[in-house]
């Protein structure tokens, strides 16, 4: 049996595999072995895998008020069974004075964030990697008058075609005098990590994104926006990364839509995604989550379930387990409700009130600035064929190095 100096080379990877990111950052330095194994594709993949199986956490960004009275944005992490959390030491240019900064999305341990004017980043929280990413390619239409552009919807998602990260920008325009609430025409680019650059596509958005409370979802390889059509219908815009197309998903039928008193937010639940109805003010409120059993197919809406009345309780935010979702109080804290012993729980975690937003994250290696080719996971057979045989540098000390990291962390 092959050993990485006194432990088995299948021992040493489990070990490996089970260290947060933050510690193999550090593993890395150790000697020039142990760097080119953590920073390896392979590798990277079969990290990920983990993570995806054992440690999914709940990622959250929300302000608080500093005693200058200013705001600031904060991210945490809340992880394992119980309900422990940590903030996220992020060191990112605007992240802090810039308060309406947007969680966007998150895949592979990657997180997009954006103010939806100017600045749009990418970054791993684990590594502390970030990248701002360049301008935008759209045109400006200087030459028509009275025209006013706005991005109105922005996603981030992973193409497993090309195995690559891409960012999708909607710009809408409008004419000043024209008086309607429905844009002109709307616009559409694709920003390719592996590319770091942004092309136009030459496709039709066939609906206009509006804004709704915890609604912009990335599920089955698509990102989803709220939306109306243009006679006027509430409907999910969808945009698939891998053939870059829009798609409009029907709401279903058998709910009061066009009602500005009622609120509307995608999650995704059990696999599926989740549209949860509840009213937008009231001391109690009802969550009706109405579940689409087939992706794409309006007959599949089924109205599974009812959530209260609760009280002091906002709006839903995810859901951490099957059988739990997280929501924001009314007064700026977090609380979760059990489905099946329907409990309430207040969770030590406060903000500015409506400032909340949150996604399911892993813990990754992955790179935002495309430096590591990751794998499509179908292909991946968990064996890792990496060669062991260049290791003379490792010596006992760095494994004893390795073995004190690994029970600290």
């Amino acid at each position: 049996m092959e050993v990485i100096g006194d432990l088995p080379r299948e021992l040493f990877l489990e070990i490996l595999l089970r260290l947060p990111s933050e510690s193999l950052m550090r593993c890395k330095y150790v000697c020039k072995y142990w760097h080119s194994l953590i920073t390896n594709p392979k590798f990277i993949q079969l990290h990920l895998n983990y993570n995806y199986n054992n440690n999914v956490c709940v990622l959250l960004k929300r302000c608080l008020v500093t005693c200058l009275g200013q705001k600031e944005n904060l991210l945490s992490l809340v992880c394992g069974n119980g309900f422990s959390f940590e903030n996220l030491d992020v060191d990112l240019s605007l992240y802090r004075k810039e308060p309406c900064l947007q969680l966007l999305g998150h895949c592979d341990g990657i997180i997009c964030l954006s103010n939806y004017r100017d600045y749009i980043l990418l970054c791993n929280p684990a590594t502390r990697e970030s990248m701002v990413l360049p301008e935008s390619c759209l045109p400006c239409y200087p030459w028509i008058r009275n025209l006013i552009s706005q991005t109105t919807g922005l996603g981030f998602g992973y193409d497993a075609k090309s195995h690559c990260f891409k960012v999708v920008r909607i710009v809408s325009y409008w004419e000043e005098l024209r008086g309607s609430n429905l844009p002109h025409f709307s616009r559409a680019e694709v920003y390719s990590m592996g590319m770091d650059s942004w092309k136009e596509i030459n496709v039709t958005v066939p609906a206009h994104v509006r804004y709704s409370p915890c609604f912009e979802t990335y599920f089955n390889g698509a990102f989803h926006w709220y939306a109306m059509d243009d006679n006027g219908n509430e409907v999910i815009l969808s945009f698939n990364m891998g053939n870059e197309e829009f798609q409009v998903i029907p709401m279903p039928t058998f709910i009061s839509m066009h009602d500005h008193s009622i609120c509307r937010s995608l999650l995704v639940w059990n696999d599926c995604i989740a549209l949860v109805i509840y009213p937008e003010r009231g001391i109690e409120k009802s969550f009706k989550i109405f579940v689409m059993k087939e992706y794409g197919v309006k007959e599949s809406w089924t109205n599974v379930l009812t959530i209260g009345p609760l009280t002091r309780v906002e709006r839903p935010l995810v859901f951490r387990k099957n059988d739990e979702i997280l929501m924001e109080g009314s007064h700026g804290q977090m609380m979760s409700y059990n489905l099946r012993n329907k409990e309430v729980k207040d969770l030590p975690i406060y903000g500015v009130p409506k400032s909340f937003s949150t996604l399911v994250y892993v813990n990754s290696l992955v790179s935002v600035k495309g430096g590591n080719q990751m794998l499509d996971q179908r292909d991946n057979t968990g064996t890792f064929s990496f060669c062991f045989s260049e290791h003379s540098s490792c010596t006992r000390k760095h494994i004893r190095k390795f073995l004190l990291m690994f029970i600290l962390s």
